[in-house]
């Protein structure tokens, strides 16, 4: 490997790092804290805790953002949707982490995307008043929040013809213009996990994906080493369940109502150029729309549904043909081309972890849609903290607030948190980020480790190739994937580390190539 090729100090997530880790967590040492669950609450307390100088072990029975984190329209949303319903409190901590993520810890990761909202003839005059006077409390959130005018450009209205030079696949018959507005994008919301829980072991934390907690007590959890089956003990003075959805099944009287969030996956193609993305209100309803997002990788995203779920909680969500139905109807309001059935190539579909307050796990007469999306840090009666509800764009404040609370209640010896002003792995102001030597779309990825994975394809020219045709993702970062992130199987590759997975057909033409890679591969310790 050459001396370019290296990542941040003490970064490195790999099967060796793990098996030793895992040998040390369940030892007999007592460690400060241990937190359950490895989606972006779960890595971000990982990373409080260990930042605040506190011995760490974090664990999850599958993988990094296996979960509910992987499944999100990758937007870091300013918290207008919560002005809308008078929770001024949540819109005001949305928009000051949509800044923190944008200006300080994940630069390379999220940035603005410009949105239009079309005025069609299926938007009323009042409508689009009580839009643009939404878009505007968004940029006066944005001011309160102290996000720079250079990180968020200002809303405005447009013509016909600026709507459609911004949005070309939009029919022009009845369009009387357009909204433009801004939020925070992230290039993937996986690779944010991954970033957090990086970060945390670049700070001595234990990350250790394939280990389910078993049973959890104040002083510590019985896990199961999933990859051999091995049974062991790691011992704690604090015990944090961040485990999401499944929170209710390791700590008893926490009630979750979760909430299906289903996506479509078109080729980019079909659709033809985006260069933004639209918002399209739903009919019915004053504060809704569904999101087209076009992705860098020749691929946009339609969503999404809010939905409640009834039944068990399934590790992989089902999509089923209603929300299909009903996003292809909404989508086929405003577009020229008709999209159908056959043009979807892809759809995924996320829970949200909603609290439920009702009084009676997954029930009551509400919508999901209503249900607040405040997170609430619960302590049980022996001593263990769950951090519930929220969305992926406070996933920084709660797992602060998990990790203050398990510091209180157990007499932890830690100061405040740094997190809001600590860069993740890769970050860096914007002016260093365009001047590094990669190809833009790694930068946008990798941050400042880009050159390091563009060098890895710079030694093997089959590195340099995609793994399957099509999509841009090339054998240097599975390579990358396998050294330094942590990734154990080719699903870990496909569906997480790259978004490969998220069109069947371009998976299972991915398979063989990563397999190959795999077996190749020369494992770091």
């Amino acid at each position: 490997m050459s001396q370019t090729a290296v990542p941040a100090a003490g970064a490195s997530l790999s099967a060796a790092r793990r098996a030793r880790e895992l040998t040390e967590a369940t030892d007999g040492r007592v460690v400060d804290v241990l937190v359950v669950g490895l989606g972006a609450t779960g890595a971000g307390a990982a990373l409080d805790a260990a930042a605040r100088g506190l011995d760490v072990v974090a664990v999850d029975a599958h993988d990094l953002a296996f979960g509910t984190s992987r499944w999100s329209s990758k937007l870091v949303h300013g918290g207008l949707r919560y002005l809308a319903s008078a929770q001024f409190d949540v819109a005001h901590e949305s928009a000051v982490e949509r800044g923190v993520l944008m200006e300080r810890t994940a630069p390379h990761l999220v940035r603005a995307q410009p949105f239009v909202l079309p005025l069609t003839g299926l938007v009323s005059r009042g409508q689009a008043a009580l839009a643009w006077a939404g878009f505007r409390a968004g940029d006066a959130l944005r001011l309160s929040a102290r996000t720079a005018r250079a990180t968020l450009p200002a809303p405005r209205r447009l013509s016909p013809v600026e709507t459609r030079h911004l949005a070309p696949a939009l029919r022009p018959g009845g369009l009387r213009g357009g909204l433009l507005s801004w939020d925070g994008r992230l290039t993937d919301d996986a690779r944010l996990v991954t970033a957090l829980a990086r970060t945390a072991a670049a700070r001595d934390a234990r990350v250790l994906t394939r280990v389910r907690a078993l049973e959890l007590t104040a002083s510590g959890a019985r896990v199961r080493d999933e990859l051999t089956g091995e049974e062991g003990e790691i011992r704690a003075r604090a015990v944090i369940n961040a485990s999401g959805v499944w929170a209710g099944d390791l700590v008893g009287g926490i009630r979750i109502r979760p909430s299906r969030g289903t996506h479509l996956v078109l080729r980019s193609e079909h659709i033809g150029p985006l260069p933004a993305g639209l918002h399209i209100p739903i009919p019915g309803e004053t504060n809704r729309f569904v999101l087209v997002l076009p992705q860098d990788d020749g691929r946009v995203y339609v969503g999404l549904t809010d939905e409640p779920l009834d039944g068990p909680v399934p590790d992989v969500p089902d999509v089923p043909e209603t929300d299909i139905g009903f996003l292809l109807d909404v989508l086929g309001s405003v577009l020229d081309v008709p999209v159908r059935r056959t043009d979807v190539v892809g759809a995924f579909a996320g829970l949200r972890p909603l609290l439920d307050m009702s009084g009676t796990a997954r029930s009551g007469s509400a919508r999901t849609a209503d249900i607040s999306r405040r997170h609430a840090v619960l302590t049980s009666p022996d001593g263990v903290v769950s951090v519930v509800g929220g969305k992926l764009t406070t996933y920084r404040r709660m797992a602060e607030d998990a990790v203050n609370a398990a510091v209180g209640a157990r007499g932890l010896a830690a100061g405040p948190s740094p997190t809001a002003a600590l860069p993740l792995v890769g970050a860096a102001a914007p002016r260093t980020l365009a001047a590094l030597r990669a190809p833009r779309r790694l930068v946008q990825r990798y941050g400042t480790e880009a050159p390091a994975v563009h060098a890895l394809a710079g030694q093997d020219p089959r590195l340099a190739e995609p793994v399957v045709p099509g999509h841009p993702v090339t054998g240097a970062e599975v390579l990358w994937a396998l050294r330094h992130e942590g990734a154990l199987d080719e699903a870990d590759l496909l569906d997480r580390r790259t978004r490969i997975g998220l069109v069947p057909a371009d998976r299972a033409g991915a398979l063989e190539a990563v397999r190959g890679l795999m077996q190749e591969a020369v494992p770091l310790a």
